[in-house]
């Protein structure tokens, strides 16, 4: 098994960021802003990317005081059965995010793609937090012929 690691420090609150990280509302700030379901444990989450597609996620772990955990169940091959973890730590004026979207089965081209588009788009939260607006899709930043 191989995983996808970031880590990138914001200039914000450890809450304003988990709030991003952890409810529809926020997620559709700078990841898509085809974002819907609940957040709770248990709950499902979906994500969509018009003609790209789209995940749905199970919601494992809301924590407040830094952590959000995300398995999976619907999207490509690829992502099904992984999960994505958020951990966040304060740390004086920053909020330390290090980003873990583990149990890819192999280092396959799309990992590589969906690597740099994870980058993007934690840039793009970088940016809702600190100033108020992020680039979800439709409006991220376009690195291939994928998207």
């Amino acid at each position: 098994m191989v995983d996808i690691l970031h880590r990138v420090g914001v200039v914000a609150p450890l809450d304003d960021v988990y709030r991003a990280v952890a409810t529809p509302e926020g997620i559709a700030g700078w990841w898509t802003t085809d974002t819907v379901g609940k957040s709770a444990v248990g709950e499902q989450l979906a994500f969509r990317f018009g003609d790209a597609g789209g995940f749905d996620m199970e919601v494992l772990r809301l924590d407040p005081a830094g952590q959000v955990r995300w398995r999976v169940t619907d999207g490509p091959a690829e992502w099904i059965g992984t999960e994505i973890d958020w951990r966040l730590d304060q740390r004086g004026d920053y909020t330390i995010i290090n980003f873990k979207h583990e149990g890819w089965r192999e280092p396959v081209e799309f990992m590589h793609h969906c690597s740099t588009k994870w980058a993007t788009f934690l840039l793009s939260l970088k940016e809702l937090v600190e100033t108020g607006r992020g680039r979800p899709a439709p409006d991220d930043v376009k690195i291939s012929d994928w998207h």
